[in-house]
Order: C-alpha cells, then structure tokens, then sequence
C-alpha cells in the first residue's frame, strides 16, 4: 500500500505505532491517494455497498437468465428449496453471493469487490453478516475499507487476475477480504482478521481460472458461493484463535508463486479444465454460433 505499507506486516506495524484502527490507513489511503476528503470516502463507501445490496435484491427477485442459457435463475431456486443442509443462514448466505455473481453474468451492476467475476462474494457475506448480527452500516462500511486494504497487498504481493493467478487469484483473493471483513465486523484483533485472511488462502490455493466459452459465467457462479462459505469457516476458526501456522505474508506469496507457475490454459483463457471439457467445448461451440448469428442479424438491419 503506497506510502504506509507493502505488507501485512507493515500494516500491523503501522497500526502499533500509530495507535490505529486496523481501517484508519486504508481510509488515509483513500483521502491521500485519491485526493478525497473524508466525507467522500464514507459517502462511496455507502453507495458500494447500496449496489451490492440491490445486486443481492435483483438476483433473487428478478429474472437471471443468460444469453447462453448456463444461468438460469439459479440463486432463487436455492433461496427459496424447502431442505436446508446446514440452516435457513447458510441456506441465505449461499443464495446471496450466487444472486449477486448472476447478476455480473446478466449484465447487471455489480461493485468488482476484487473483481466482476468475484463480485458475489463480499454482498453475500456481507449482508448475511449484517442481518445476523445486527450490526450498524458504519461497521460494514469500516469492514470494506479492511477488506479493501486486504486486497491492496494482495495485488501488490500476487495478483487480483484470474488471467494472471487463476481463479485462486479472484475467488480466494474475494474470499480473504471478506473473512477478514466478517472478523473485524465481529470484534477480531489485528491478528484474527489476518489469521482469517491467511486461513481462506490456503483453502483456495491453487483453484484454477477455466470459463466455459469463456464466459464469467460456469464455474463462476458457483464458486462464488463456495468462497462465501469459505471465508465465514475461515473466520469462525480465526475468531476462536486456531492458528493458521503459516504466516499470513508467506500465504499471499505462496499465491503468487502457484499463480506464476501455473500453465496458461488454466488462467482465464478457456483451454483447461472445465472449458476443455466435451460439453464445455459443445457450450463454446452453441455460443460462437449464436454471437455470428446475432451479427449477422445486425449488418443485415443497417
């Protein structure tokens, strides 16, 4: 993080000597760096989580479906199933990061919380946190500068792109902000929140980017709500003090070092793993179709 820190370490150093709250930086961050005054960073703070809030509300009220048919109002579907596997919460949680990361895939708004492809974690957790826990905006907003810091050193340590460090680099980059968030949301010291951020790491390591037809569409959605539900067990066990043994530092440049040397196919370019499947190349095949048909269409209206 320009001017105050490069590291999760530098970040809990800074806070020490400062006598800062684990978000203060990030907030002089915003003001300094971005030329805002305070009232500003608050007030965007507000509208980001708004949009996030009406991606949850749209994807779970209005019609998600696809042009290439893989979404198909999927997050209503789980929302509203009458067996839950774990609770009505989890059952919410899980329908919520799914709601918003269809929405991204319908082209609606979303806020790129790091990324669009990652865009359904933070609203998921992030308003099933709020609904359970009572807790006031100005606490979920301070929860997004933390997360907001998580991924500044993120990107400065690895990378934030799945085209670059694979789905590794974008669900578990989302997932690490948002356990950090729900921690400190919760009351976590400096140490649980980043406990929490190197636990969600080293779950997501190593998970490859691999869009069919290449399309932030299957597996993205999913694995936005597997990450939701990644990054809440990272908190619960951060909040009750399980170490995560490897610092959180070494997790984030165990990232980079995954991510720089997996092969090509597996970030973000549609020639591994699920896209490289029978079907996922029939999918790709269905879509090339339909996108010369459309343009076909067009030319022949000019």
């Amino acid at each position: 993080m320009s001017l105050l820190f490069d590291d999760f370490a530098g970040w809990k150093t800074y806070c020490q000597e400062n006598s800062s709250k684990l978000y203060e930086p990030v907030l002089t961050y915003e003001k300094e760096q971005r030329g805002h005054e305070e009232a500003e960073v608050w007030a965007h703070l507000q509208k980001a989580y708004d949009v996030m809030k009406e991606a949850v509300h749209a994807g779970l009220n209005e019609e998600m479906s696809s042009r290439s048919g893989m979404i198909n109002n999927g997050a209503k579907k789980v929302f509203n199933h009458p067996v839950s596997v774990l609770s009505p919460e989890f059952q919410k949680l899980i329908s919520r990061a799914l709601a918003a990361k269809e929405v991204n895939s319908c082209m609606g708004r979303i806020v790129a919380a790091p990324t669009a492809g990652a865009s359904g974690i933070l609203p998921g957790v992030l308003v099933t946190l709020q609904e359970l826990h009572k807790l006031e905006d100005r606490q979920i907003h301070e929860g997004l500068l933390v997360s907001a810091g998580i991924a500044l050193i993120i990107e400065r340590k690895a990378s934030l792109a799945g085209a670059v460090g694979g789905c590794q680099a974008e669900t578990g980059s989302a997932a690490a902000m948002a356990a950090g968030a729900i921690v400190y949301c919760l009351g976590g010291d400096v140490d649980q929140v980043f406990n929490a951020v190197a636990i969600t790491i080293q779950c997501m390591l190593g998970l490859v980017c691999d869009p069919v037809a290449g399309l932030v569409e299957v597996p993205c959605v999913v694995r936005n709500a597997s990450a939701a539900a990644i990054a809440n067990s990272s908190a619960q066990i951060a909040l009750a003090q399980v170490s995560a043994v490897i610092p959180v530092d070494e997790c984030i440049d165990a990232m980079g070092e995954v991510g720089q040397s997996m092969e090509e196919r597996y970030k973000e370019t549609a020639m591994g793993g699920l896209a490289a499947t029978i079907t996922g190349k029939s999918i790709a095949k269905k879509v090339l179709i339909q996108d010369i048909e459309l343009l076909d269409d067009d030319q022949g209206q000019e």
